[in-house]
């Protein structure tokens, strides 16, 4: 896991941090106007706040560069917060990589958020990513890597 500090760019790759706990990508939620009879869609709030997030730190990495062209590798690793409500003993076993996290959030949730935040930022669309790379951990300080490599040799189809 890299620290904030070690944030890195080129004209072909990208790197940075989301800090704070990592929010799934929820399902977007339809309701109808019970007076005008109306649908309407919404993206739940939590979902929006964490997706800006990654698109504010995509945008401070990207430095205004133009997004990564061409096929790309994307590395995620999320790490989450160890519940409060455990011993020292297994609060040092999770640190260690003892204990895995099989609780929700769901990574592939986790990821669809952070694609999301980047789109249009780091790359066009997400279509382009053709090599996914994710894990999800316990640490002391929860966040996101994000690492983007356009992947040498490798052309998009037109």
């Amino acid at each position: 896991m890299t620290t904030v500090q070690q944030v890195k760019k080129s004209p072909k790759m990208i790197s940075f941090f989301v800090p704070g706990n990592p929010v799934a990508k929820a399902r977007s939620r339809t309701v109808r106007n019970k007076h005008t009879g109306k649908v309407h869609s919404f993206t739940p709030e939590n979902t929006v706040i964490f997706e800006n997030l990654v698109k504010t730190k995509a945008q401070e990495a990207m430095g205004g560069a133009e997004p990564i062209t061409g096929a790309l590798e994307l590395y995620i690793n999320v790490g989450l917060t160890i519940p409060t409500t455990w011993s020292e003993k297994r609060r040092g076993e999770a640190l260690r990589g003892e204990i895995a996290p099989t609780k929700k959030p769901d990574l592939d949730n986790i990821v669809k958020a952070i694609k999301d935040g980047m789109n249009a930022i780091v790359y066009q669309d997400d279509s382009r990513i053709v090599r996914l790379i994710a894990a999800k951990h316990y640490t002391a300080t929860p966040g996101v890597f994000v690492h983007v490599l356009q992947l040498e040799g490798t052309r998009a189809a037109p």
